[in-house]
């Protein structure tokens, strides 16, 4: 046999047509000198040695180069280094094009002279399992007890139990703590909404919403810590002057509407609104307390048919037994909106019970004299039999009665929920 037959690796497999010999430079594997993996992070002076045809590389920035995997041979910078190297381009009789390097350096790189070095590659290492990686443990939850709190005076007394000031020991923080007698709530079986309303205000962060700090127990009592009221209750402070001016009242439902809109848009009905469940901040700010009865709705689905909350604020849907939504608090609204400028609710029969039921479904408002025209129209448009038409939560702060009396609100006191 002789050498003019003989094939080269890039020819074709098809008999050749030609008896032209053609001569192929094979590109050979520079070798790098043998040398330490991480000998080139340990000082920011140390080059890479390079054939002489080559100048010497800058020194590697160290924070810029991650080492390499340590299964694989170094044999080549992943940097793109000048090479002073020809590429040159034969083609056989039959078609096939071959390449070959005249340099004597490695054939892995194809950058010339006058191309500028560019930024130093990193190494990415993968993860050794799909699971996300954690950079820190979660904060362990505060687990409370009696003797973390110094007790004092008497806040109020409710049907299940008692409310107490109180100061946290840690760090002074004074708070309003509620005592519930386990007795009392298995009496009247309200187990379950205590939880509910645990679960329910423990989420809620509003200005006009009293905060729900966290929650313990022991074999008699379960505790809920809550943010002082300074001021006390609403109820307490209407008792006190009999009826608040509409510049007042206007004030509370404005606050009122602002906390119902940031309800609702969790989807959360409150369904037990009255002045003895909102609390006066320290700045007179209305809060919003007491969770029991609130319900927290589906995403499709509003509708509970549960007959709840105090008797002079039901709406005529709950009256009839029929299911409500969250436009239960609408006309809840209206009726607190009625009891301060009026002094009581507008419903309200002292004699019957029945008289009072067949009020609410007739909507039979007797509206005083001297209530103005804007808050007299208020009223009636929340106090709709259909709660399809009543006055939509977002449209109660642009009524003439909220605006005739607001203040303009600076930038810095502003809410986003």
């Amino acid at each position: 046999m002789t050498i003019d037959r003989l094939r080269s690796p890039w020819q074709s497999t098809t008999k050749a047509t030609t008896t032209t010999t053609t001569t192929t430079t094979i590109p050979t594997r520079t070798s790098r000198p043998t040398k330490n993996p991480n000998s080139y992070l340990s000082s920011s002076k140390t080059t890479l040695k390079t054939p002489l045809s080559t100048p010497a590389l800058p020194p590697l920035p160290l924070n810029r180069v991650s080492q390499p995997p340590m299964d694989t041979k170094l044999t080549r910078s992943r940097t793109h280094q000048p090479q002073s190297k020809k590429l040159s381009t034969q083609r056989s009789s039959d078609g096939t094009s071959k390449e070959s390097i005249s340099s004597s350096s490695s054939s892995s790189s194809s950058s010339t002279l006058n191309k500028p070095a560019e930024t130093p590659r990193t190494y990415r290492k993968r993860p050794l399992s799909d699971q996300p990686k954690t950079t820190r443990n979660p904060p362990e939850l505060k687990q409370w007890c009696l003797d973390d709190f110094e007790i004092g005076k008497a806040l109020g007394k409710g049907k299940f139990g008692h409310v107490f000031l109180a100061r946290e020991k840690r760090s002074g923080y004074i708070v309003a703590l509620k005592v519930l007698y386990k007795k009392e709530l298995a009496k009247n079986g309200v187990e379950k909404q205590l939880q509910r309303e645990v679960e329910i205000q423990s989420t809620l962060r509003h200005p006009n919403i009293l905060r729900l700090y966290g929650y313990f127990h022991d074999e008699t009592r379960a505790f809920l810590i809550l943010e002082l009221a300074a001021k006390g209750e609403l109820y307490k402070e209407l008792q006190r002057q009999t009826m608040f001016p509409e510049a007042v009242a206007s004030k509370y439902i404005s606050q009122m509407a602002n906390a119902l809109i940031y309800l609702h848009s969790k989807r959360i009905i409150h369904r037990d609104i009255k002045p003895e469940n909102l609390m006066l901040g320290i700045k007179g700010e209305l809060k919003m307390g007491d969770f029991g009865w609130s319900v927290k709705t589906g995403v499709t689905e509003s509708r509970r048919s549960t007959l709840c909350g105090t008797l002079d604020y039901l709406p005529p849907e709950m009256v009839e037994g029929r299911s409500h939504n969250e436009n239960v608090d609408l006309w809840s609204l209206g009726i607190l909106l009625y009891e301060m400028i009026c002094g009581k609710p507008p419903f309200e029969d002292e004699q019957s019970h029945d008289v009072t039921y067949r009020r609410i479904v007739k909507v039979d408002i007797q509206m005083p004299a001297f209530v103005s025209k804007d808050a007299a129209d208020l009223i009636k448009r929340l106090l709709q039999y259909k709660p399809s038409d009543r006055l939509p939560l977002r449209q109660i702060p642009n009524h003439p009665f909220i605006t005739k009396y607001a203040r303009p609100t600076k930038p810095k006191e502003q809410y986003h929920s």
